[in-house]
C-alpha cells in the first residue's frame, strides 16, 4: 500500500462504491491500492450516516469541555469554602 493523500473526490467515489454499488471494503481496498483502515475512515466520514457520526463527535467534545469546567468550578467552590472558614474563625 502507498502513503499518498488522496484527494477527497477520490474519497468520495471509493466510499461510493462500497455503499452504492456494494462492493467490499476488501475488494476496493485491493483495487484502488488503499488501506483497508483508510476505507473505514473514509466511509465514517464521507457515507451515509456521516452527519451521525459528526453530531456524536461534536456533542463527545463539549461533554468534554463540560466536564472539565465543572471540575475547575468545584475546585474553586472548595476553595472558597476553605477561606471562607478560615476567615470565620479568624474573627472570633
Amino acid at each position: 500500500m502507498s502513503n499518498n493523500r488522496y484527494p477527497e473526490e477520490f474519497k468520495i467515489e471509493a466510499v461510493r462504491q462500497i455503499t452504492d454499488k456494494g462492493y467490499s471494503v476488501a475488494d476496493v481496498s485491493r483495487r484502488l491500492d488503499v488501506s483497508v483502515h483508510s476505507l473505514y475512515a473514509w466511509v465514517k466520514k464521507y457515507g451515509p450516516e456521516a452527519e451521525k457520526h459528526a453530531a456524536q463527535t461534536e456533542e463527545q467534545a463539549e461533554l468534554k469541555r463540560l466536564r472539565k469546567e465543572l471540575q475547575r468550578v468545584t475546585e474553586e467552590r472548595d476553595i472558597l469554602k476553605k477561606a471562607a472558614a478560615y476567615f470565620a474563625k479568624q474573627s472570633d
